[in-house]
């Protein structure tokens, strides 16, 4: 039985894990002792090392642990309310810093920033979404609306919806954004057509869709990029 001034063996481990980050950044740690380092702050008696490391083996990865739902989260055996609450606002708040450096309102002279929010936002969904970047006459970002949210396969965009919103927000420029959750960046023929009718029908506006991107974890394609608008 342990004495009461006996401190568990676990504490001096979480005490190394935080130096080592401190000194090292994220880059010091296995990706399981990020997730353990993150989870001593939610569950602070107990030893969570195990349980990093079931997390990531059950979801296959450091990543689709954060991007899992926070309802599957709380089904995991050992896994509460709070420590799901910690690992959805640690997701958020990364996704939230991105956006606001890529969605500001400043003239886009890169797609970099917006593809690292993009894809930090929709890589990892399990179904497909539409997007749509909303510019001014001077390229600068004015909004961002989910248009379309679809099967894990498909999502069915209406043009006169996307041209609405633009009216909505006096743009004149669009940059079209959709994820493949197949992690097949390629544009299918049905994403060809929707490109293709949205471009004709934003000409008939004084629209200019300035790209198509499609985005996955691991990476995107810009339609114009490869001269397929």
């Amino acid at each position: 039985m342990m004495e009461k001034s006996e401190k568990p063996h676990y504490h001096g481990h979480r005490g190394r894990l935080r130096q080592r980050f401190l000194t090292g950044g994220p880059g010091a740690l296995q990706d399981y002792e990020l997730l353990e380092l993150l989870l001593t702050f939610a569950i602070p008696y107990s030893d969570v090392k195990p349980l990093a490391k079931r997390l990531i083996e059950h979801f296959g990865s450091f990543n689709h642990v954060f991007d899992a739902a926070p309802e599957t989260l709380m089904e995991f055996t050992g896994l509460r309310e709070y420590s799901a609450v910690l690992i959805k606002l640690v997701k958020a708040c990364s996704e939230y810093t991105l956006k606001s450096e890529a969605i500001k309102r400043q003239q886009l002279k890169s797609l970099d920033t917006l593809v690292d929010y993009c894809r930090a936002s929709m890589g990892g969904l399990p179904d497909e979404q539409f997007r749509v970047i909303f510019l001014n006459s001077q390229n600068e970002v004015i909004t961002e609306e989910i248009v379309q949210e679809g099967t894990v396969n498909q999502t069915v965009v209406y043009p006169r919806k996307v041209l609405e919103l633009a009216l909505k927000h006096k743009a004149t420029g669009l940059i079209l954004v959709h994820n493949h959750p197949s992690g097949n960046l390629t544009p299918s023929t049905a994403d060809q057509e929707l490109t293709r009718a949205l471009v004709r029908a934003s000409r008939g506006l004084n629209l200019t869709v300035h790209d198509h991107l499609i985005i996955g974890r691991h990476g995107y394609f810009s339609l114009a990029e490869q001269g397929m608008l």
